[in-house]
């Protein structure tokens, strides 16, 4: 993970619940800052980094995932006593993510929308958010950006949410992912058992523990089920795994709504 330093708190961005801000970093970027201080907590952030990074590795297009070094002096000269508090709450290591600058959000409505998402890549993004079990690509919050004509992978915080409890991760990773119905891109999409094929083995043991070891410790409090960071860097990776085992339930439910969507 490339790790950047904050110089200066640009402004808020209120959509959501998590209220991310635009920052500028050492580096001259820009990027939108998801901090672990918000009230998702700092799990949010892993989901952020694993989904997003899994969907790179499978040739998605995310935008770059940054830590984030804060100063919770940074939000000091903010009127807003929400931001002012969040931020002086955030001190230490946070993600952002490439800011974009005149993406337009993804609007499943629109006329062109079908020459925007072809099949193959509704297809591998379906697959994704089924590997991750990520719920929140729908029609009301598509989480796509167009960008330069293309569309752009954002906001994968509710992700792997079995990590909110740890309750029965062997079981739970074995199961269909029945939310995948409501998804936006079910409609578009091609095979799932064909992006199956494409992408399940790129998603390795060495890829896993890679990214895992990449998240810092401050993003993995102690947890009463899962142990220490270290356990928990290990339950991620074995979650994930278990979930890749053939036959994968989470293929199969896709393609089997996929008609009637």
């Amino acid at each position: 993970m490339r790790i950047v330093i904050a110089t200066r708190y640009v402004t808020a961005l209120r959509e959501g619940g998590s209220l991310p801000g635009l920052v500028e970093a050492d580096d001259d970027g820009l990027y939108v800052v998801k901090f672990r201080g918000a009230g998702q907590g700092p799990r949010a952030l892993v989901a952020e980094w694993l989904a997003g990074e899994l969907g790179r590795a499978i040739g998605l297009a995310v935008p770059d995932l940054v830590g984030v070094e804060v100063d919770p002096a940074l939000g000091d000269a903010e009127p807003d006593e929400e931001i002012h508090d969040l931020v002086n709450k955030s001190g230490g290591r946070n993600l952002g993510m490439d800011f974009l600058p005149g993406a337009l959000a993804f609007n499943p409505a629109a006329a062109t929308s079908r020459e925007i998402i072809d099949p193959a890549f509704a297809a591998d993004v379906v697959w994704l958010d089924g590997l991750v079990t990520n719920p929140d690509r729908t029609a009301q919050n598509p989480n796509l950006l167009v960008w330069h004509d293309r569309p752009w992978l954002i906001d994968h915080g509710a992700a792997l949410y079995v990590h909110h409890t740890w309750r029965d991760p062997d079981e739970h990773a074995r199961r269909a992912f029945e939310r995948i119905t409501s998804h936006v891109l079910l409609p578009y999409a091609g095979s799932i058992a064909a992006a199956d094929d494409r992408h399940a083995a790129r998603i390795d043991l060495p890829l896993l523990t890679e990214l895992t070891d990449a998240i810092p410790d401050a993003w993995l409090p102690d947890d009463p089920t899962a142990g220490d960071a270290a356990a928990q860097r290990v339950a991620y990776v074995r979650y994930l795994r278990r979930r890749l085992e053939a036959p994968r339930a989470f293929v199969t439910e896709a393609d089997r709504v996929r008609p009637a969507a």
